[in-house]
Protein backbone atom coordinates (compact mmCIF):
# COMPACT_ATOMS: atom_id res chain seq x y z
CA UNK A 1 0.00 0.00 0.00
CA UNK A 2 1.43 3.27 -0.84
CA UNK A 3 1.16 6.71 1.35
CA UNK A 4 1.00 9.63 -1.70
CA UNK A 5 2.47 13.27 -0.13
CA UNK A 6 0.73 15.97 -2.08
CA UNK A 7 3.23 19.44 -2.71
CA UNK A 8 1.49 22.77 -3.22
CA UNK A 9 -1.06 21.52 -5.02
CA UNK A 10 -1.68 24.67 -6.60
CA UNK A 11 -3.68 22.92 -9.56
CA UNK A 12 -7.11 21.24 -9.24
CA UNK A 13 -5.66 18.28 -10.94
CA UNK A 14 -3.78 17.37 -8.14
CA UNK A 15 -7.10 16.59 -6.04
CA UNK A 16 -8.40 14.53 -9.18
CA UNK A 17 -5.98 11.88 -8.31
CA UNK A 18 -7.84 10.80 -5.57
CA UNK A 19 -11.00 11.41 -7.53
CA UNK A 20 -12.35 7.66 -6.47
CA UNK A 21 -11.42 5.09 -3.59
CA UNK A 22 -7.96 3.48 -4.47
CA UNK A 23 -7.40 0.40 -2.41
CA UNK A 24 -3.64 0.31 -3.08
CA UNK A 25 -3.48 3.63 -1.20
CA UNK A 26 -3.22 4.29 1.99
CA UNK A 27 -6.52 6.51 3.17
CA UNK A 28 -4.13 8.87 5.02
CA UNK A 29 -2.81 11.30 2.90
CA UNK A 30 -0.52 14.21 3.50
CA UNK A 31 -0.37 17.37 1.73
CA UNK A 32 2.45 20.02 2.29
CA UNK A 33 1.90 23.34 1.33
CA UNK A 34 1.79 27.16 2.35
CA UNK A 35 -1.33 28.39 4.16
CA UNK A 36 -3.56 30.16 1.90
CA UNK A 37 -6.73 29.98 -1.25
CA UNK A 38 -4.63 27.10 -3.23
CA UNK A 39 -4.56 25.01 -0.04
CA UNK A 40 -8.00 25.91 0.72
CA UNK A 41 -8.99 25.20 -2.75
CA UNK A 42 -7.23 21.54 -2.38
CA UNK A 43 -9.03 20.75 1.28
CA UNK A 44 -12.25 21.97 -0.26
CA UNK A 45 -12.33 19.43 -3.50
CA UNK A 46 -11.17 16.69 -0.95
CA UNK A 47 -13.92 17.20 1.01
CA UNK A 48 -16.05 17.13 -1.51
CA UNK A 49 -14.93 13.56 -2.42
CA UNK A 50 -15.58 12.54 1.05
CA UNK A 51 -19.31 14.37 1.06
CA UNK A 52 -21.05 13.45 -1.78
CA UNK A 53 -23.85 11.23 -1.98
CA UNK A 54 -22.96 9.10 -4.94
CA UNK A 55 -19.68 6.62 -4.06
CA UNK A 56 -17.93 8.89 -1.46
CA UNK A 57 -14.25 8.89 -1.08
CA UNK A 58 -13.04 8.18 2.73
CA UNK A 59 -9.70 10.11 2.46
CA UNK A 60 -8.24 10.67 5.68
CA UNK A 61 -5.94 14.11 4.54
CA UNK A 62 -2.99 15.32 7.23
CA UNK A 63 -2.26 18.90 6.57
CA UNK A 64 0.99 19.89 7.09
CA UNK A 65 0.50 24.00 6.42
CA UNK A 66 3.74 25.95 6.36
CA UNK A 67 6.71 27.72 4.18
CA UNK A 68 9.56 25.20 3.24
CA UNK A 69 6.88 22.62 2.24
CA UNK A 70 9.29 21.12 -0.08
CA UNK A 71 12.58 20.48 2.39
CA UNK A 72 9.54 20.04 5.80
CA UNK A 73 8.15 16.75 3.06
CA UNK A 74 11.42 15.40 2.09
CA UNK A 75 12.42 15.70 6.25
CA UNK A 76 8.92 13.96 6.97
CA UNK A 77 9.80 10.89 4.53
CA UNK A 78 5.69 10.08 5.54
CA UNK A 79 5.23 8.31 2.03
CA UNK A 80 7.02 6.66 -1.09
CA UNK A 81 4.64 8.82 -3.95
CA UNK A 82 4.77 12.95 -4.22
CA UNK A 83 2.05 14.32 -6.03
CA UNK A 84 3.21 17.67 -7.72
CA UNK A 85 0.24 19.78 -9.72
CA UNK A 86 1.33 23.86 -8.90
CA UNK A 87 3.51 26.80 -10.49
CA UNK A 88 5.18 25.31 -13.65
CA UNK A 89 8.08 27.87 -13.76
CA UNK A 90 9.63 25.88 -10.68
CA UNK A 91 8.07 22.48 -11.28
CA UNK A 92 11.10 20.76 -12.54
CA UNK A 93 13.43 22.16 -9.64
CA UNK A 94 10.74 20.07 -7.28
CA UNK A 95 10.79 17.50 -8.95
CA UNK A 96 14.68 17.49 -9.45
CA UNK A 97 14.87 17.81 -5.68
CA UNK A 98 12.70 14.76 -5.01
CA UNK A 99 14.13 12.60 -7.79
CA UNK A 100 17.88 13.60 -5.77
CA UNK A 101 15.81 12.56 -2.45
CA UNK A 102 14.76 9.23 -3.95
CA UNK A 103 11.00 9.80 -3.89
CA UNK A 104 9.07 8.90 -7.03
CA UNK A 105 7.37 11.63 -8.76
CA UNK A 106 3.92 12.01 -10.77
CA UNK A 107 3.80 15.46 -12.19
CA UNK A 108 0.92 17.27 -13.87
CA UNK A 109 1.90 18.87 -17.03
CA UNK A 110 3.21 20.82 -18.68
CA UNK A 111 6.71 20.52 -16.61
CA UNK A 112 8.60 23.13 -18.77
CA UNK A 113 7.79 26.79 -19.84
CA UNK A 114 10.74 27.59 -21.59
CA UNK A 115 14.13 25.46 -22.67
CA UNK A 116 16.41 26.98 -19.82
CA UNK A 117 14.88 24.11 -17.94
CA UNK A 118 15.92 21.02 -20.35
CA UNK A 119 19.04 19.91 -18.55
CA UNK A 120 16.69 19.70 -15.78
CA UNK A 121 14.16 17.61 -17.82
CA UNK A 122 17.09 15.37 -18.60
CA UNK A 123 18.44 14.63 -15.49
CA UNK A 124 15.36 14.10 -14.20
CA UNK A 125 14.41 11.43 -16.75
CA UNK A 126 17.72 9.95 -16.89
CA UNK A 127 17.10 7.23 -14.60
CA UNK A 128 15.30 6.00 -11.13
CA UNK A 129 13.24 6.87 -9.28
CA UNK A 130 10.42 7.53 -11.17
CA UNK A 131 9.74 10.77 -12.51
CA UNK A 132 6.50 10.47 -14.95
CA UNK A 133 3.98 12.88 -16.30
CA UNK A 134 0.14 13.50 -15.62
CA UNK A 135 -0.95 12.41 -19.13
CA UNK A 136 -4.60 12.01 -19.16
CA UNK A 137 -6.04 11.51 -22.72
CA UNK A 138 -4.24 8.25 -23.08
CA UNK A 139 -7.46 7.07 -21.27
CA UNK A 140 -10.46 8.69 -23.90
CA UNK A 141 -11.81 6.00 -25.41
CA UNK A 142 -12.38 8.04 -28.52
CA UNK A 143 -8.50 8.53 -28.48
CA UNK A 144 -8.11 4.80 -28.14
CA UNK A 145 -10.47 4.16 -30.91
CA UNK A 146 -8.86 6.25 -32.88
CA UNK A 147 -5.03 4.92 -32.67
CA UNK A 148 -7.23 1.38 -33.33
CA UNK A 149 -8.21 3.05 -36.67
CA UNK A 150 -5.11 4.45 -37.63
CA UNK A 151 -3.03 1.09 -37.25
CA UNK A 152 -5.70 -0.64 -39.68
CA UNK A 153 -4.14 -0.52 -42.89
CA UNK A 154 -6.77 -2.14 -44.82
CA UNK A 155 -9.35 1.22 -43.39
CA UNK A 156 -6.87 3.81 -42.45
CA UNK A 157 -3.50 3.16 -45.28
CA UNK A 158 -0.36 5.10 -44.82
CA UNK A 159 -0.46 8.42 -43.44
CA UNK A 160 -1.33 11.32 -46.23
CA UNK A 161 -1.38 15.18 -46.07
CA UNK A 162 0.19 18.03 -47.93
CA UNK A 163 1.51 21.44 -46.63
CA UNK A 164 -1.77 23.38 -45.83
CA UNK A 165 -3.46 19.94 -44.89
CA UNK A 166 -0.78 18.23 -42.69
CA UNK A 167 -1.73 14.49 -42.10
CA UNK A 168 -2.16 15.33 -38.50
CA UNK A 169 -4.43 18.17 -37.06
CA UNK A 170 -5.32 18.73 -33.72
CA UNK A 171 -7.19 21.46 -32.43
CA UNK A 172 -8.77 22.52 -28.95
CA UNK A 173 -10.72 25.31 -26.98
CA UNK A 174 -9.77 25.47 -23.05
CA UNK A 175 -12.21 27.87 -21.14
CA UNK A 176 -10.41 29.94 -18.42
CA UNK A 177 -13.89 30.15 -16.35
CA UNK A 178 -15.17 26.35 -16.39
CA UNK A 179 -17.24 24.22 -13.88
CA UNK A 180 -15.02 21.05 -12.32
CA UNK A 181 -16.75 18.40 -9.90
CA UNK A 182 -19.83 20.21 -10.42
CA UNK A 183 -18.93 23.74 -8.63
CA UNK A 184 -17.37 27.18 -10.26
CA UNK A 185 -13.42 26.52 -10.49
CA UNK A 186 -11.16 29.16 -9.06
CA UNK A 187 -8.16 29.52 -10.41
CA UNK A 188 -4.96 31.05 -8.28
CA UNK A 189 -4.03 34.37 -9.51
CA UNK A 190 -0.60 32.74 -10.92
CA UNK A 191 -2.02 31.28 -13.45
CA UNK A 192 -2.63 34.43 -15.32
CA UNK A 193 1.27 35.12 -15.55
CA UNK A 194 2.62 33.01 -18.44
CA UNK A 195 6.03 33.61 -16.59
CA UNK A 196 4.30 30.85 -13.76
CA UNK A 197 2.01 29.25 -15.48
CA UNK A 198 3.66 29.06 -19.12
CA UNK A 199 2.23 30.71 -22.53
CA UNK A 200 0.52 29.44 -25.82
CA UNK A 201 3.14 27.12 -26.56
CA UNK A 202 3.79 24.77 -23.83
CA UNK A 203 0.77 23.94 -21.53
CA UNK A 204 -2.25 22.37 -23.80
CA UNK A 205 0.42 21.88 -26.56
CA UNK A 206 2.15 19.05 -24.40
CA UNK A 207 -1.31 16.87 -24.27
CA UNK A 208 -1.40 17.31 -28.14
CA UNK A 209 2.31 16.22 -28.68
CA UNK A 210 1.87 12.82 -26.38
CA UNK A 211 -1.21 12.26 -28.85
CA UNK A 212 0.98 12.86 -32.18
CA UNK A 213 3.48 9.94 -30.40
CA UNK A 214 0.66 8.15 -29.46
CA UNK A 215 0.05 7.67 -33.25
CA UNK A 216 3.31 8.06 -35.58
CA UNK A 217 5.24 6.52 -33.00
CA UNK A 218 3.83 4.02 -30.52
CA UNK A 219 7.11 2.18 -29.65
CA UNK A 220 8.62 5.88 -28.49
CA UNK A 221 11.73 5.24 -30.77
CA UNK A 222 11.83 8.90 -31.75
CA UNK A 223 14.72 11.29 -30.75
CA UNK A 224 14.09 14.81 -31.36
CA UNK A 225 17.37 16.30 -32.84
CA UNK A 226 17.56 13.28 -35.01
CA UNK A 227 13.29 12.60 -36.12
CA UNK A 228 11.71 15.97 -35.52
CA UNK A 229 11.94 19.38 -37.08
CA UNK A 230 9.62 22.71 -35.85
CA UNK A 231 8.72 24.39 -39.14
CA UNK A 232 6.35 27.23 -37.63
CA UNK A 233 5.47 28.17 -34.44
CA UNK A 234 3.59 31.31 -33.11
CA UNK A 235 1.50 32.50 -30.55
CA UNK A 236 -1.45 35.14 -29.84
CA UNK A 237 -3.80 36.78 -26.55
CA UNK A 238 -6.86 36.43 -25.39
CA UNK A 239 -7.88 39.50 -23.88
CA UNK A 240 -9.14 39.01 -20.25
CA UNK A 241 -11.62 41.97 -18.70
CA UNK A 242 -10.51 42.80 -15.14
CA UNK A 243 -14.41 41.53 -14.12
CA UNK A 244 -13.56 37.91 -15.82
CA UNK A 245 -10.46 37.93 -13.83
CA UNK A 246 -11.74 38.85 -10.26
CA UNK A 247 -14.48 35.94 -11.28
CA UNK A 248 -11.90 33.25 -12.11
CA UNK A 249 -9.76 34.22 -8.94
CA UNK A 250 -11.45 36.25 -6.50
CA UNK A 251 -9.37 38.88 -6.35
CA UNK A 252 -10.29 42.29 -6.73
CA UNK A 253 -7.63 43.57 -8.94
CA UNK A 254 -4.67 42.48 -11.10
CA UNK A 255 -1.63 42.20 -9.55
CA UNK A 256 1.12 44.76 -10.10
CA UNK A 257 3.57 41.86 -11.69
CA UNK A 258 1.11 42.03 -14.17
CA UNK A 259 1.30 45.54 -14.80
CA UNK A 260 3.20 45.66 -18.28
CA UNK A 261 0.62 43.24 -19.90
CA UNK A 262 -2.94 45.22 -19.05
CA UNK A 263 -4.38 48.29 -20.35
CA UNK A 264 -7.61 50.16 -20.34
CA UNK A 265 -8.54 47.04 -17.31
CA UNK A 266 -7.76 44.24 -19.65
CA UNK A 267 -4.89 41.55 -19.51
CA UNK A 268 -3.16 40.16 -22.58
CA UNK A 269 -2.80 36.91 -22.22
CA UNK A 270 -0.66 34.81 -24.67
CA UNK A 271 -2.33 31.96 -24.00
CA UNK A 272 -2.73 30.86 -27.55
CA UNK A 273 -0.60 28.74 -29.48
CA UNK A 274 0.13 26.90 -33.05
CA UNK A 275 3.21 24.16 -33.96
CA UNK A 276 3.48 23.33 -37.75
CA UNK A 277 6.39 20.25 -37.33
CA UNK A 278 7.25 16.75 -38.62
CA UNK A 279 7.80 13.67 -36.66
CA UNK A 280 9.12 11.17 -38.56
CA UNK A 281 8.62 12.97 -41.91
CA UNK A 282 4.78 13.15 -40.86
CA UNK A 283 3.22 16.64 -41.11
CA UNK A 284 1.68 17.89 -37.57
CA UNK A 285 -0.62 21.08 -36.91
CA UNK A 286 -1.36 21.39 -33.24
CA UNK A 287 -3.33 24.76 -32.10
CA UNK A 288 -4.62 25.33 -28.65
CA UNK A 289 -6.35 28.56 -27.58
CA UNK A 290 -8.60 29.79 -24.96
CA UNK A 291 -12.12 31.42 -24.68
CA UNK A 292 -13.38 33.60 -21.16
CA UNK A 293 -16.26 31.35 -20.12
CA UNK A 294 -17.47 27.63 -21.05
CA UNK A 295 -20.25 27.82 -23.04
CA UNK A 296 -23.50 26.52 -21.28
CA UNK A 297 -24.01 22.86 -20.96
CA UNK A 298 -20.23 22.43 -22.57
CA UNK A 299 -16.91 22.61 -21.78
CA UNK A 300 -13.42 22.41 -23.57
CA UNK A 301 -13.95 21.59 -27.08
CA UNK A 302 -11.83 19.18 -29.51
CA UNK A 303 -11.06 18.72 -32.88
CA UNK A 304 -8.93 16.64 -35.08
CA UNK A 305 -8.47 15.00 -38.68
CA UNK A 306 -5.89 12.30 -39.12
CA UNK A 307 -5.65 11.86 -43.23
CA UNK A 308 -4.67 8.90 -44.74
CA UNK A 309 -4.47 6.86 -48.03
CA UNK A 310 -7.54 4.87 -47.06
CA UNK A 311 -9.94 7.49 -45.58
CA UNK A 312 -9.77 10.40 -42.87
CA UNK A 313 -10.38 10.00 -39.29
CA UNK A 314 -12.17 12.83 -38.16
CA UNK A 315 -13.09 13.88 -34.20
CA UNK A 316 -15.11 16.84 -33.09
CA UNK A 317 -17.19 18.26 -30.29
CA UNK A 318 -19.04 21.05 -30.35
CA UNK A 319 -22.56 22.72 -29.96
CA UNK A 320 -23.53 21.09 -33.36
CA UNK A 321 -22.34 17.56 -31.70
CA UNK A 322 -24.61 18.34 -28.25
CA UNK A 323 -20.34 18.83 -27.07
CA UNK A 324 -20.17 14.82 -26.79
CA UNK A 325 -17.36 13.89 -29.02
CA UNK A 326 -17.76 11.72 -32.08
CA UNK A 327 -15.46 10.46 -34.61
CA UNK A 328 -15.86 10.01 -38.07
CA UNK A 329 -14.34 7.90 -41.21
CA UNK A 330 -14.87 10.04 -44.51
CA UNK A 331 -12.77 10.34 -47.82
CA UNK A 332 -12.54 7.05 -48.94
CA UNK A 333 -13.64 4.70 -51.51
CA UNK A 334 -15.37 1.81 -50.90
CA UNK A 335 -15.07 2.83 -47.07
CA UNK A 336 -18.50 1.44 -45.75
CA UNK A 337 -17.37 -2.57 -46.66
CA UNK A 338 -13.85 -1.88 -45.20
CA UNK A 339 -15.17 -0.36 -42.10
CA UNK A 340 -17.77 -3.71 -41.67
CA UNK A 341 -15.06 -6.33 -42.38
CA UNK A 342 -12.71 -4.13 -39.41
CA UNK A 343 -15.81 -3.73 -37.07
CA UNK A 344 -15.63 -7.55 -35.30
CA UNK A 345 -11.74 -6.76 -34.46
CA UNK A 346 -12.60 -3.30 -33.28
CA UNK A 347 -14.99 -4.57 -30.75
CA UNK A 348 -12.88 -7.37 -29.02
CA UNK A 349 -11.64 -3.86 -27.67
CA UNK A 350 -14.58 -1.80 -27.90
CA UNK A 351 -17.82 -4.30 -27.12
CA UNK A 352 -20.66 -2.87 -28.53
CA UNK A 353 -18.83 -0.50 -31.53
CA UNK A 354 -20.92 0.21 -34.38
CA UNK A 355 -21.16 2.17 -37.49
CA UNK A 356 -23.78 4.46 -39.09
CA UNK A 357 -23.69 6.65 -42.31
CA UNK A 358 -23.41 10.72 -41.13
CA UNK A 359 -23.31 13.81 -42.83
CA UNK A 360 -19.71 13.55 -43.65
CA UNK A 361 -18.93 10.09 -43.78
CA UNK A 362 -19.75 7.30 -41.24
CA UNK A 363 -19.91 7.82 -37.82
CA UNK A 364 -18.10 5.61 -35.54
CA UNK A 365 -21.18 4.82 -32.30
CA UNK A 366 -19.12 4.14 -29.45
CA UNK A 367 -21.31 2.73 -26.26
CA UNK A 368 -22.21 5.50 -23.67
CA UNK A 369 -20.65 2.56 -21.55
CA UNK A 370 -17.41 2.77 -22.59
CA UNK A 371 -17.15 6.82 -22.12
CA UNK A 372 -15.43 8.31 -19.09
CA UNK A 373 -15.15 11.84 -18.36
CA UNK A 374 -12.20 13.96 -18.23
CA UNK A 375 -12.09 13.92 -14.24
CA UNK A 376 -12.22 10.35 -14.13
CA UNK A 377 -8.40 9.86 -16.41
CA UNK A 378 -6.61 11.68 -13.68
CA UNK A 379 -7.47 8.49 -11.17
CA UNK A 380 -6.72 5.48 -13.89
CA UNK A 381 -3.41 7.89 -14.77
CA UNK A 382 -2.44 7.48 -10.89
CA UNK A 383 -3.40 3.39 -11.14
CA UNK A 384 -0.92 3.12 -14.16
CA UNK A 385 1.89 4.81 -12.21
CA UNK A 386 1.44 3.28 -9.15
CA UNK A 387 2.19 -0.05 -11.75
CA UNK A 388 5.07 1.28 -12.98
CA UNK A 389 5.93 2.25 -8.80
CA UNK A 390 5.42 -1.48 -8.53
CA UNK A 391 7.57 -3.30 -11.06
CA UNK A 392 10.73 -1.34 -9.51
CA UNK A 393 11.85 -0.88 -13.79
CA UNK A 394 13.14 2.22 -15.11
CA UNK A 395 10.98 2.77 -18.43
CA UNK A 396 13.81 3.87 -20.35
CA UNK A 397 10.90 4.40 -23.61
CA UNK A 398 8.41 6.55 -21.63
CA UNK A 399 11.63 8.95 -20.54
CA UNK A 400 11.81 9.16 -23.96
CA UNK A 401 8.62 10.32 -24.38
CA UNK A 402 8.50 12.73 -21.70
CA UNK A 403 11.93 14.32 -23.12
CA UNK A 404 10.70 14.45 -26.58
CA UNK A 405 7.54 16.38 -25.90
CA UNK A 406 8.39 18.75 -23.31
CA UNK A 407 11.65 19.39 -25.58
CA UNK A 408 9.53 20.16 -28.51
CA UNK A 409 7.19 22.51 -26.59
CA UNK A 410 10.29 24.48 -25.34
CA UNK A 411 11.77 24.43 -28.32
CA UNK A 412 8.54 25.87 -30.01
CA UNK A 413 8.12 28.73 -27.15
CA UNK A 414 11.62 30.09 -28.39
CA UNK A 415 10.68 30.47 -31.94
CA UNK A 416 7.75 31.79 -31.06
CA UNK A 417 8.91 34.51 -28.55
CA UNK A 418 11.95 35.91 -30.88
Amino acid sequence: MHTLLFLEPGHFHAALTLRTQNSRINPTVHVYAAEGPELEAFIALMRSFNERSDAPTNWDLRVHAGENALERLMEERLGNVVIVAGRNNTKLDAIGALHDAGFHTLVDKPWITNSAAIPLLNKATACSPLAIDIMTSRHDVVAQLRRRIVATEPVFGAFAGTKTEPAIEIGSRHHLGKTVNGAPLKRPTWYYDVDIQGDGMVDIQSHMVDQTQWLIDPEDLVDFDKDISIENAERWETIVPLASYVNSTGATSFPESLSTRIADDELRLACNGQIDYHLNGIGVRQRSEWALQQPEGGGDLHTAVVRGGGCDIVVRQGPETGYKTEIHATNGTDLEPRLTEALPAWRDAFPGLDIRQSDIGFELMIPTTLRTGHEAHFAMVLNQFLDLVETEEWPEKIARRIRTRYTLTARAQEIATR
